[in-house]
């Protein structure tokens, strides 16, 4: 649980704060196939350690072959972040590990009967109680999966020891070149993309469609100022989470940072920071160059994070 240099300290929530023994029961869950009704998909299964924890395909698949409705997010340092999932519906890192246990199209189950099925196993029934002191329920799952996954902190990448570390050299000229694009006036990445984390966590409409078949957050809120709109993604590690955007249509860096260069397509909803660039071909292959820079290899290779 270092916390690398520039980052905030990680808040757990009182009940669930961090231990050997409940982070070790939450990474066995992770890996845990059985969390799912026929024993098919783990959490590790859509959010994959070599990948930074997100998926290679623009709908996880699930149960029986079903596909899911949005791309798989990178967890990549997802203790920070304020609410979770695409649209910003679920409050609680805790909440959310509900989210993929119920829903249809991931493990098709609900956390009252996968409780009884994983309580009669044994090796977790011991673990719970060393854990959390109870018997392996509902709590107990929520709460180790969320404690594992508080631990997925990434920031080690070139771009780090290069602006906290101070290793000049680190970064080769289209790196350091794509790093003043980026944090400019001309192209406003920053704007959305700031921070330790590279988000800003608020919900804007890219201009990626002029109809959207996901409704984004409005289908929470029902309101039309919400109509399209999706929760700001880290940029960290963004090499490794191909495909890209809400429904993973853009295969390639070089298509997304296209995309912006033109402005988009028309919305009603479109953030005003989303205009024509003009950026020439070498500005837009420096920008990706720096967006590469934010690999963290070492968190991708880390044991820890492995089954």
């Amino acid at each position: 649980m270092e916390i690398p240099q520039g980052f905030p300290e990680i808040t757990f929530p009182e009940g669930n704060e961090f231990s050997l023994e409940r982070w070790q029961l939450g990474k066995k869950l992770f890996f845990e196939k059985r969390l799912s009704n026929k024993n098919s998909v783990s959490c590790a299964s859509c959010h994959q350690p070599g990948l930074a924890f997100s998926d290679k395909v623009a709908f996880s698949i699930g149960e029986e072959n079903r596909t899911g409705r949005s791309n798989a997010p990178s967890l990549t340092n997802i203790a920070y972040h304020p609410y979770f999932t695409r649209a910003g519906g679920v409050p609680t890192l805790e909440m959310q590990v509900l989210v993929p246990i119920q829903e249809h199209d991931e493990f098709n189950t609900n956390i009252v009967d996968l409780a009884e099925k994983l309580k009669a196993i044994p090796e977790y029934a011991h673990a719970a109680r060393v854990a959390y002191n109870r018997e392996l329920d509902p709590f107990v799952i929520t709460r180790a999966i969320a404690n594992f996954e508080r631990s997925l902190i990434s920031g080690n990448s070139s771009f780090d020891q290069y602006a906290y570390r101070g290793n000049e050299q680190i970064l080769n000229a289209a790196e350091k070149n794509g790093l003043k694009l980026f944090y400019s006036e001309k192209t406003n990445c920053a704007q959305c993309h700031g921070g330790f984390n590279f988000s800003n966590y608020e919900f804007k409409n890219n201009g990626l469609y002029e109809v959207y078949a996901d409704s984004g957050r409005k289908r929470l809120t029902k309101l039309p100022a919400d109509e399209a709109l999706f929760k700001v993604p880290s940029l960290r590690n963004v090499a490794l989470t191909a495909p890209y955007m809400h429904d993973g249509s853009f295969q390639t860096l070089e298509e997304v940072i296209s995309h912006y260069n033109k402005g988009g397509h028309p919305h009603i909803n479109k953030s005003e920071l989303i205009k024509p660039l003009y950026l020439s071909e070498k500005e837009q292959a420096d920008l990706v160059a720096f967006l590469k820079s934010l690999t963290d290899l070492e968190f991708i290779t880390n044991s820890n994070f492995r089954e």
